[in-house]
């Protein structure tokens, strides 16, 4: 019988954590950031000290090795294993103290770096070490690595940051680690002292001296000038000794102010030889990258490479000057020179450097490019040779990479286009990291400068220190762990460094799907592999509201409903039989309830660092998991929504009146699938498109006015002016101004009628034309009701999207022979034509051209009518940023559109939680309800007195709608609050009005 047999019982008997042995749960833990992949027997969440201690016992009675697992995103391995994952992150995240005149806390391992900073910033303190995944790495995995960061130059590595450690060993030993031996058992404090005693020539001998020494383990701090610090030493020891329950952690003074000296360069060997020079000003941080990791260099100095070099001061003017002054004396080496002191610019360009681990991931050609030869690290002055024959060496090897990193600290960063599926790949992958130990080592550098050695590189380590010390790693292994117990495999007797590889149970050719995925090469699994775990989805302490991605599990805290977890559980999903932890494929019911929750807000399209898209899977997805089965009632009434509402339109006044009849209302709620909480819309009694057909009925046939437009831009269109039709509101009877000449260009734009515009919110149509119109462009409807899909795409029945997508294409077919703008005024709509349309259509070439002719409202004002003046409205602004403006579109126009209207103030970011059909499907609303309490619900409620409440997304008004009730407010349109005040005063700012917030 297997020892692990019982296991999962006597767990959940001994733990009052969370004890998992499911498919989900272990899928989602089965790799980290590496290349790597392990497939645990079941995943612990304990509570506190006690539980750890519970679950290592049973393990150890059943002889099941154990794994420490934080963030998970370590980048050489270490945090994958074959037994059981205990997850510190879920439960065990809290600061029990901050001490800010001992400039100490103490923190339990699951605490997220940015939870500790934004409490130790209240005193004006910081932990220093900063790694870029600063926003969801926990200080247990830093500690198991010896995180560094950005900011090593200043405060050192995470090692240099511990002040003590109490930890429980494999066998159930507790120790408190610090200077000296005194908190630790005695066996352990005779056999750590034996073992330096015995062996103090190598440790004084055999470990080179550099700021980024992570690489094994770090024995001589045990030594007796170095005050036998067994904290540093355990530090980085990457979960192979014990397991940290608690850790109490130095704090720093962190600078009032800040300022940025940007130094350009010819090339990265040229900065790296300069970062060096630079150390003696005492920069806070000196970060190093090259062209061809940035891409777009706008915003930058003239240079084919930058260093970043931070400064900072008791003020603004002191951070300046000091950054002045670096800038001066690096100047005669420089190609181009900037310092930049408003905050903003600076957040911008660290997120550049913050997302490098992910965008390294696809070279500018496209091609993929993975970890494993990650993080070494040279002594400074040695790492501009270093980088030259670093570059010769990837040339030798046929392969290519972007280095870039902590260059004051002479610490690279780099991803390789490691071919990782073939046999011939692999073998190249081998010999490479065999070449670039020898060329780090010749340098006197560490193969591991950040992210510790793993499986990636441990197997390396005699290279670097030779068999000695290398068996003194053993030693030390077996001395706190004799049973072999904690992450076996790692550091000491390592695994392969081209064993347990991720990409080995994936399938060798593309599965069949229905999306194009273009930038993938048609390859479902290429699109999942893009998610490498680098974890910007779990982030949950973005300040200011600028992110989108993952609002449930922004709200869940949940791995199963982020975006890596998403893509873990696909990624097991298409492993299937030749090792996946999920076997059954499309029908997999663990991949379905991690998508249910997935509000397709495609926020990760674009703050996911290497643009994954689990909206696009999801439809996916949802398409092979429902072919030849009923569908869930959701899929019916919401995803054939378009038809619902076009049949129901001349019933509108007697259903809306049936909609208010309780008991009817909750039979079509159930019978829909909706939400029993939600609010059923009300249709509108006159559609957009009726109201357009009643303008003008004179007005010319469509075809006609297309290929007058398709004449020049001064071609007539008779009946297409401005003028009062039936149902026109407030926002329609202004005078229509003096004709222009003949000879004046009068572009002309189509007005997209979408079907939450024409059934729902025809107000929003109309008001759009005014402002169109009044901006000097001639407006056009199609006759025939174009569809952009998207509900059928949400839901993925992705077979009838594609019919209802070429309907569309064949009847704005004389708009785009003439070149059109297609003006879209509900964003999820222009972002489905932008990226869905050509996805599903690519043979098509008219898919490619509707989706370049799309415009938001605000971009085609600010593109076809630039010198249009909009009226002055001088009022605050709050609301929603719909979450596929942020992905998709981008907002720069509507910001500028509404600072020249004097509306000023800033949307809420994240996403308001209704997303389409999602916040109205049965067993949402709760969540739908928290996405919204998450930002957009509380920027209400602190609005400005007589704030406008913006929300372009019908889906984002009708959340607020239902939502802020007791508030009052409207949500509306720009085009709405922009066509109100054509046709009325202007009020006296501060005024409240109609559709204005009547309080703070």
């Amino acid at each position: 019988m297997p020892l692990s047999e019982g296991l999962a019982p006597a767990l959940r008997k001994a733990v009052r954590g969370d004890v998992d042995f499911g498919a989900a749960a272990r899928a989602l833990v089965t790799m980290d950031a590496s290349n790597y992949r392990r497939v645990p027997l079941g995943v612990v969440a304990p509570r506190d000290a006690a539980d750890v201690a519970a679950a290592l016992a049973v393990c150890r009675e059943h002889g099941v090795p154990v794994v420490a697992r934080g963030g998970g995103t370590s980048i050489a391995g270490q945090a994958t294993g074959t037994g059981v994952v205990l997850d510190l992150a879920r439960h065990m995240d809290a600061i029990t103290a901050l001490d800010p005149d001992a400039r100490t806390a103490v923190v339990q391992p699951g605490v997220v770096l940015d939870t500790l900073r934004a409490a130790a910033g209240a005193y004006g303190l910081t932990f220093g070490p900063d790694p870029s995944t600063h926003g969801r790495c926990t200080l247990g995995g830093m500690i198991g690595n010896n995180a560094c960061g950005a900011h090593s130059v200043a405060w050192g590595t995470t090692a240099d940051n511990v002040h003590a450690l109490d930890v429980l060993t494999y066998g159930g030993e507790r120790a408190r680690l610090g200077q000296g031996l005194d908190g630790l058992p005695a066996r352990l404090a005779d056999g750590l002292r034996a073992l330096v005693q015995g062996d103090l020539a190598l440790l004084r001998t055999g470990f080179p001296e550099l700021p980024r020494r992570i690489s094994g383990y770090a024995l001589d701090a045990l030594l007796p000038e170095r005050r036998t610090d067994v904290a540093r030493a355990f530090t980085g020891s990457e979960g192979t000794l014990g397991v940290v329950t608690e850790a109490t952690v130095r704090l720093v003074e962190a600078p009032r102010a800040r300022a940025l000296a940007v130094l350009g360069y010819a090339d990265e060997s040229a900065a790296a030889d300069a970062a060096p020079l630079l150390l003696p000003f005492g920069p806070l941080t000196v970060e190093g990258m090259a062209a061809d990791l940035v891409g777009d260099a706008a915003g930058l100095p003239k240079g084919a490479a930058w260093l970043f070099v931070e400064t900072g001061g008791a003020s603004p003017a002191e951070a300046r000057a000091r950054a002045e002054e670096i800038a001066r004396a690096a100047a005669p080496e420089t190609s181009g020179r900037a310092v930049v002191t408003d905050p903003a610019g600076q957040r911008v360009l660290w997120r550049v450097r913050d997302d490098a681990a992910g965008t390294a991931t696809r070279l500018p050609d496209g091609t993929e490019a993975w970890p494993g030869w990650e993080d070494c690290a040279v002594p400074p002055r040695r790492l501009g040779a270093y980088l030259r024959e670093f570059r010769a060496l990837l040339r030798r090897h046929g392969l290519h990479g972007a280095p870039y990193g902590h260059f004051g600290d002479g610490c690279v960063h780099v991803r390789v286009d490691f071919d990782l599926m073939s046999p011939d790949g692999v073998r190249r992958f081998r010999d490479f990291s065999a070449d670039a130990a020898a060329l780090v080592v010749a340098h006197g550098g560490s193969l591991s400068g950040e992210h510790g050695d793993g499986q990636a590189r441990a197997e390396l380590l005699p290279k670097m220190y030779g068999p000695e010390v290398v068996g003194l790693f053993t030693r030390f292994k077996d001395l706190w762990d004799p049973a072999g117990g904690l992450n076996p495999g790692i550091l000491a007797r390592p695994h392969r460094l081209d064993e347990n590889l991720r990409f080995e149970v994936l399938p060798r050719r593309p599965v069949p799907v229905e999306f194009a995925y273009p930038g993938d090469g048609g390859d479902f699994a290429g699109a999942v592999r893009r998610c490498v775990g680098v974890a910007k989805c779990r982030e949950t302490t973005t300040a200011g509201g600028a992110g989108v991605m993952c609002p449930s599990y922004r709200v869940t805290r949940e791995e199963r409903h982020s975006t890596r977890g998403r893509a873990r559980l696909l990624h097991e999903m298409l492993a299937g039989e030749r090792g996946g932890v999920i076997t059954d494929g499309w029908r997999s019911e663990e991949v379905r309830e991690a998508l249910d929750l997935c509000l397709s807000c495609k926020g990760c399209r674009s703050d996911c660092p290497v643009g994954v898209d689990m909206a696009t899977y999801k439809a996916e997805f949802l398409h092979h998991h429902y072919a030849g089965r009923v569908r869930p009632a959701a899929h019916y009434s919401m995803g054939w929504l378009p038809v619902w509402l076009r049949a129901a339109a001349p019933a509108a006044p007697v259903l809306n009146r049936l909609a208010r009849v309780r008991p009817l209302a909750a039979l079509m709620k159930r019978l829909g699938g909706i939400a029993p909480e939600r609010e059923l819309p009300e249709l509108a009694e006159e559609t957009f498109t009726r109201w357009w057909a009643g303008r003008n009925p004179a007005r010319p046939a469509f075809e006609a006015t297309a290929r007058s437009a398709e004449r020049g831009p001064g071609g007539g269109a008779p009946g297409y002016g401005k003028g009062r039709g039936r149902g026109e509101g407030p926002a329609q009877r202004h005078p229509a101004p003096a004709p222009a000449p003949a000879t004046a260009p009068r572009p002309t734009a189509l007005l997209w009628p979408d079907t939450f515009t024409t059934y729902l919110a025809p107000e929003t149509g109309r008001a759009a034309t005014t402002v169109l119109e009044d901006a000097g462009l001639r407006v056009v409807v199609p006759p025939r009701r174009p569809c952009c899909g998207l509900t059928w795409i949400s839901t993925g029945q992705l077979g009838r999207a594609r019919a209802v997508l070429r309907r569309t294409l064949d009847a704005l077919a004389p708009a785009l022979a003439a070149g059109l703008p297609v003006v879209v005024l509900e964003p999820s709509c222009a972002a489905a034509l932008r990226t869905d349309l050509p996805e599903l259509l690519p043979d098509d070439p008219r898919a490619r051209q509707l989706a370049s002719a799309v415009r938001t409202f605000a971009q085609a004002v600010e593109e076809y009518a630039p010198d249009w003046e909009p009226p002055r409205i001088d009022r605050p602004v709050v609301g929603q940023t719909h979450c596929h403006q942020h992905a998709v579109l981008g907002d720069a126009a509507e910001r500028r559109l509404r600072a020249r209207a004097g509306l000023d103030g800033e949307l809420s970011g994240g996403c308001c939680g209704l997303a389409g059909n999602f916040g109205f499907e049965r067993g949402h609303h709760d969540v739908s309800v928290a996405c919204a309490e998450e930002r957009l619900l509380p920027s209400l409620r602190a609005a400005p007195e007589g704030a406008e409440v913006l929300a372009d997304g019908f889906s984002c008004r009708t959340q607020v709608a239902q939502l802020n009730a007791g508030g009052g407010p409207r949500a509306r349109h720009l085009a709405e609050v922009l066509a109100e005040a054509l046709v009325r005063k202007p009020s006296v700012p501060g005024t409240p009005g109609e559709n204005r917030c009547k309080h703070a």
